[in-house]
């Protein structure tokens, strides 16, 4: 008890613990060891760009980036809001995406393609019609592909941001050409493999996206009503505030959203580099004992 190292070291692994279940859920550790440590080859080689954006802690605001993102598609939303229950378990809603990007980025190729069949198998039964009429396949190649898309331009955008070791420009090309093969094995069509490519195909949904109903009651949900202890709220707040920092400007309105480019440069963009700091800080390191990539 005399240690003066010992009560950072307790809140450290205090902290890291509670972040930790919260995203991976109770047998998160557990899951994390299988993942790293199962002997066998991996999609991506220990060196790969996929395994740099997706193990940093810039992934916390890549992530509510692109739920918000994604929410301005009607179709996607329609689909998300029947069928996903994130209202009712938001929570392992996030474990369970946590681990499948877990699992494809740095588990056994086995263990990826078995995670890719069973996500294939639910987004099969999923399926409906909008308020507005229109009908919507989670399974369609379109939406998947938009899904996709908005997925890896917020977490590239984060880690150049406020990732430990930003991507030059051809690891980000790199990276968008990596993270394809998930995409792929998921169905979507002709995913970007370079930024330029990332940009038009942004772009060529644009004339889709709009404001629904749906999508204003997710950035509500996702921004001002999480369901967290009161100590949690504010770093939570934190880390919202950094991803609608980096919504394009166009993306701001449909969903009610602020644009104040000179106060978010002066004051929101130190937070979030202190926020993901500390998350990197709190974690602990996954462990050591990766598998070879595909070929190798």
């Amino acid at each position: 008890m005399d240690d003066p190292a010992y009560v950072p070291r307790t809140v450290r692994q205090r902290l890291g613990a509670g972040l930790f279940g919260r995203v991976a859920g109770p047998d998160g550790p557990a899951t994390r060891a299988r993942i790293h440590t199962t002997p066998g080859p991996r999609w991506f080689a220990p060196d790969d760009p996929v395994r740099r954006v997706h193990g940093d802690a810039s992934m916390f605001v890549g992530g509510l980036r692109a739920l918000l993102l994604q929410s301005l598609h009607p179709l996607a939303m329609a689909a998300v809001a029947a069928h996903s229950g994130y209202r009712g378990d938001p929570w392992g809603r996030l474990q369970r995406t946590s681990t499948f990007l877990a699992v494809t980025t740095f588990g056994t190729a086995a263990d990826a393609e078995a995670a890719v069949a069973r996500v294939r198998g639910v987004h099969a039964r999923v399926e409906g019609v909008t308020a507005a009429g229109e009908r919507y396949r989670a399974s369609d190649p379109h939406l998947l592909t938009w899904v996709h898309a908005t997925e890896v331009d917020s977490f590239l955008r984060a880690h150049l941001r406020y990732g430990r070791d930003p991507l030059d420009g051809a690891g980000c090309d790199a990276y968008l050409d990596s993270a394809a093969r998930v995409a792929l094995a998921l169905g979507a069509e002709n995913p970007p493999r370079s930024r330029r490519e990332l940009d038009r195909c942004i772009a060529s949904y644009r004339s889709e996206l709009r404001s629904t109903p749906e999508a204003l009651e997710a950035a509500r949900f996702i921004l001002l009503r999480p369901p967290l202890p009161l100590a949690a709220r504010a770093p939570y707040a934190v880390l919202a505030a950094n991803a609608i920092a980096l919504l394009p400007s166009w993306a701001r309105a449909p969903l009610h959203l602020p644009y104040v480019p000179r106060f978010e440069r002066a004051f929101v963009a130190p937070t979030g580099h202190l926020i993901t700091r500390t998350i990197r800080w709190a974690l602990p390191a996954p462990p050591t004992k990766p598998g070879p990539a595909d070929g190798e």
